[in-house]
Formats: structure tokens, C-alpha cells, sequence
């Protein structure tokens, strides 16, 4: 079990609710326990019901299992929160030839539309309280392209014009809203394509991060979750409170070439 934050380690969200999709692993997951561990009451959204419940229950905090993939289920709920991470995404790598037009749509779905309907949902509450920090987990590939992923790509550099708008619309209401573009993360989501990686690019497995993940950064290593949920943290503090509308890279200066 990851050690608890303490609200020395960030800002007090204590009476704030903050809901993070995606959040049973990986990113979604660092997000969930550094929010909670500033005093934020968290839900955990996850289309896998028991690793959700069991990070609620670590925390102290609450779950719903939802396939975000579903846009009809997910536009007839109501959402009201204080914090909204939307961080939910799946990949596929293949060449534009071969790739499913089910499965780029279903991503699109996903990473795009999913946060629109979540971002529609809480601003109004936001905006009644005059106080809101969407986070929007994008990546590198919201402001760069890699072969192989159309659809990823595409999804994340959706996602930052919606995060643009959303900035513009929610600050005179108070609200923020950010992307975080980290590189490669040492999530499950980043292992399980390494295979499909190798395949695409005709190489050994043993390869794919050396020559595939980590070739254009200047830092070869691996981000770890807690260090974008470091980030995301800050975003939702009080001296981040003019920060709106900005992509904030971390991707060891894979975007500086």
C-alpha cells in the first residue's frame, strides 16, 4: 500500500469532493491518493468495479464502477463536484491501413467525448460556487504525433481544445482548466502496448522502450504516476488559481526539439 499523503505535503482540500476516471491504476490511481490525502473527498470512477472499490476503501473515499465508453448511460447521470480529473484512456497501435474504425471511435469516445459530458455535468455547480479545477490528464500526443497511434493522437490533441474552451468559458466563474502532457509513464496502460509497439516497428519487445518510448526525450527513464499527480495536485491548490487554459509538459524535453 502506497504511503498516505498528510495535508502538509499539498494544499487543503478539505469539504472539496474530486472525482478522477481511470482512477483504479496508473495515473488516475497517484491522483486519487494525492487528492484524498489533502484532505479531498474522492470518488474513484473505473469501469473495473473491484480495483475501484478497493482504492475507495484505501482512501477513504467512494466508487463507481462506469464505462465511460457508454455515453448514453454516462449523459443520463448527474455529476456535481468541486475537482474533476478526467484521466480515463485505453490505446491501440496499429498503422492507419489496418486500424478499426469501431475502435478509433470507441477511444474517441472515451478520451473526448467522456470528459465534455463529465466537464458538462460539473460546471454548473462549479460555477455556483464560484470555484472548480478541471485537470485533464492529456500526454505528449496532445502536442505531438508517433506513428501508429491516429487514434490516441488525435483524441488528445481533441482533448486540449476542449481544455482551451472550458478555460475560457469557467474563468470569470472561478474555474480552471489544465492539461498535463506527460511522456511515457510507467503505468499498465504504457505495458500493455510494448508488445503491439515491437510488432508496428518490426523490433524485440526489449527494445521498445529504448527505441521506441524514450528515443526523442533527453531523460531516459519512465515517468512514475505520483510525479504527474505531484502536478495535478498543485493545479488544484490556491496558488495555482490564474493557472487556466496551459498544457504543462512532462515529458523530459521530448517537445523541446
Amino acid at each position: 500500500m502506497a504511503e498516505q499523503r498528510t495535508l502538509a505535503d499539498g494544499p487543503d482540500l478539505a469539504g472539496r469532493t474530486a472525482l478522477v476516471t481511470g482512477g483504479a491504476s496508473g495515473i488516475g490511481a497517484a491522483c486519487a491518493r494525492a487528492l484524498a490525502g489533502s484532505g479531498a473527498r474522492v470518488v474513484v470512477i473505473d469501469r473495473d468495479a473491484d480495483p475501484a472499490a478497493a482504492l475507495a476503501a484505501e482512501i477513504g473515499g467512494e466508487s463507481l464502477a462506469l464505462d465511460l465508453g457508454d455515453l448514453d448511460a454516462l449523459a443520463g447521470r448527474a455529476f456535481d463536484a468541486d475537482i474533476l480529473v478526467n484521466n480515463a484512456g485505453i490505446q491501440t497501435v496499429a498503422p492507419i491501413v489496418d486500424f478499426d474504425p469501431g475502435t478509433f471511435r470507441r477511444m474517441l469516445d472515451i478520451m473526448v467525448t467522456a470528459p465534455f459530458l463529465l466537464t458538462r455535468a460539473v460546471l454548473p455547480g462549479m460555477y455556483a460556487r464560484g470555484w472548480g479545477r478541471i485537470v485533464n490528464i492529456s500526454s505528449v500526443h496532445g502536442l505531438r504525433a508517433s506513428e501508429f497511434k491516429s487514434a490516441y493522437v488525435t483524441a488528445k490533441h481533441a482533448l486540449e481544445g476542449l481544455s482551451k474552451v472550458t478555460a475560457l468559458e469557467g474563468g470569470p466563474h472561478g474555474v480552471t482548466s489544465n492539461c498535463l502532457n506527460p511522456g511515457y509513464v510507467n503505468t499498465p496502460l504504457v505495458q500493455k502496448q510494448i508488445a503491439d509497439q515491437a510488432r508496428a516497428h518490426g523490433i524485440p519487445e526489449s527494445e521498445v522502450i529504448e527505441k521506441v518510448m524514450l528515443v526523442e526525450s533527453a531523460i531516459k527513464r519512465l515517468l512514475e504516476p505520483d510525479e504527474v499527480a505531484d502536478l495535478a495536485l498543485w493545479l488544484c491548490g490556491p496558488t495555482a488559481g490564474s493557472v487556466t487554459g496551459a498544457s504543462y509538459t512532462m515529458d523530459g524535453g521530448w517537445s523541446a526539439r
